[in-house]
């Protein structure tokens, strides 16, 4: 049996047993050309230069021709039959070797913690994992490419990464002590690098509701990790009040469903349900089955007569165009459970949908191009009604030709009229000048304290009327 077929053998053992496994994407072959820097193999008479100061197990399958080769500090070529290296020859290819040398790329940059550099061996269409899920997780077994090179950061090291197993050069490693000595011996060295550490330990999941993956300690080295070539920063939601999951480095649009479990829960029978029975109905969703830690919820609140710490988070996300088919489907599962969900094992069900859409007008009862007719509308008939006022008040001034505008300096004098008033006998004194000017007296505020009134009064006194009181 080739060692294809031994791993073949060897994950279908993982699949009875319910143990999930992870398997390492990149590698370091001289063939593949994402490894250098020009992404294609060095032509035929090229200069070939590798990382000075970096180790690297390489693996050549096939026969090159090159010019000039700068080797590593420490490394190999692993050569399969048939493989090898030549002078160039006289039929080479003019155009090849006159340029700079093609530079192998650094093989330091693949990291363990990189969610993209794994693939789930239970992947499914339709499945996705929260991006903490997406790493090796403490009951994962971990499969490296038997017929391929490869290099792997273990991390900063602040925490051991833990898993159920690893499978690494024909080897299958269960025991801590035969898996740190592969990782000193130049073989593991040349393989595994960094100050982080790796462990294996028997824990495989037995629980048929689910484990929780482990992972939360180690989440921020993984979304450095994702987000490196953004920036270290998320993209914006395509939605208002997006999600984030327990376990995802990013916000996403769609709905999330809380199913709080009893003993009888089997999470791979529920998986199998949504993808048979609901996902069918609702084309360009994606959902993510998972146990995850339960936050604390106070007493009386739904879910809190579960007698664990867990619960099955439900993440149901869009990929296609259209939106608002991830807040059918979970109202659609909440209804799942109210009818069946005894028989599931499920003791309630809590559902959280993200916004409307960015740049979408349905928050208002309106769509994108409804809501720009509305706009455009309004301001014909705003640029129309002002026309008519225009119209209107040109007309107006034709036929009224007394109006005219004036500044407020430019004012007609006011008309004098007669003074209003009476003649009195006390103050209409012979010898006067003129009329004495009113004396105005304003009395005391009373000693009690009143309310503030927007009313002001001024008094006098009349001495007409005050000698007649005397």
């Amino acid at each position: 049996m080739g060692a294809l077929g031994r791993v073949l053998l060897w994950l279908q053992l993982c699949a009875l047993t319910r143990a999930a496994y992870k398997l390492w994407i990149p590698n370091t072959d001289f063939e593949a050309a994402a490894n250098w820097s020009q992404n294609r193999t060095p032509c035929a008479g090229a200069a070939v230069k590798f990382p000075a100061n970096k180790m690297v197990s390489v693996l050549v399958r096939e026969g090159h021709s090159i010019s000039d080769m700068l080797l590593p500090r420490d490394g190999e070529f692993v050569l399969a039959s048939g493989a090898g290296f030549s002078a160039p020859d006289a039929g080479r290819d003019p155009d090849c070797g006159t340029g700079a040398p093609a530079l192998f790329l650094d093989p330091d940059r693949f990291s363990w913690h990189d969610p993209r550099l794994w693939r789930s061996g239970d992947a499914a269409r339709g499945l996705f994992s929260v991006d903490a899920e997406r790493v090796p997780c403490r009951h994962d077994d971990v499969v490296f490419p038997s017929d391929a090179s490869f290099r792997v950061g273990l991390g900063p090291g602040a925490r051991p990464a833990r898993v159920r197993s690893v499978r690494a050069l024909g080897q299958t490693f269960t025991r801590d002590e035969d898996l740190a000595a592969f990782l000193a011996s130049r073989a593991g060295r040349l393989r595994f690098h960094g100050p982080g550490a790796l462990s294996v330990g028997p824990g495989g999941c037995a629980d048929s509701s689910g484990c929780v993956c482990g992972n939360t300690e180690a989440l921020p080295w993984i979304c450095e990790a994702l987000l490196q070539p953004l920036g270290g920063r998320c993209p914006p939601a395509a939605c208002h009040d997006a999600l984030r999951p327990e376990g995802q480095c990013c916000d996403l649009c769609g709905a999330i469903v809380s199913l709080t479990h009893g003993p009888t829960f089997d999470i791979e029978r529920y998986r199998a349900r949504l993808l048979q029975v609901f996902l069918p109905q609702y084309q360009g969703l994606q959902v993510a089955v998972s146990k995850v830690p339960r936050p604390p919820r106070p007493r009386g609140t739904a879910g809190a007569e579960a007698d664990t710490d867990t619960e099955i988070q439900v993440v149901l996300t869009e990929t296609g165009p259209e939106t608002g088919g991830a807040g059918r489907l979970a109202r659609a599962l909440l209804a799942d459970v109210a009818e069946h969900g005894e028989a599931l094992g499920v003791l309630s069900a809590t559902a959280r949908e993200s916004g409307a859409p960015v740049g979408d007008g349905s928050a208002q009862g309106l769509d994108g191009s409804g809501l720009r007719a509305e706009l455009a509308g309004g301001v014909t008939a705003g640029l129309f009604l002002l026309l008519l006022a225009l119209v209107a008040g040109a007309l107006l001034l034709r036929r009224a030709p007394r109006l005219r505008w004036s500044r407020r300096d430019e004012a007609a004098p006011a008309p004098v009229v007669d003074p209003l008033g009476f003649s009195n006998p006390v103050f209409d004194v012979a010898g006067s000048a003129g009329p004495l000017p009113l004396i105005l007296r304003t009395p005391q505020p009373p000693a009690t304290k009143v309310e503030n009134s927007s009313t002001s009064r001024s008094y006098f006194v009349n001495p007409l009327f005050a000698e007649a009181e005397a």
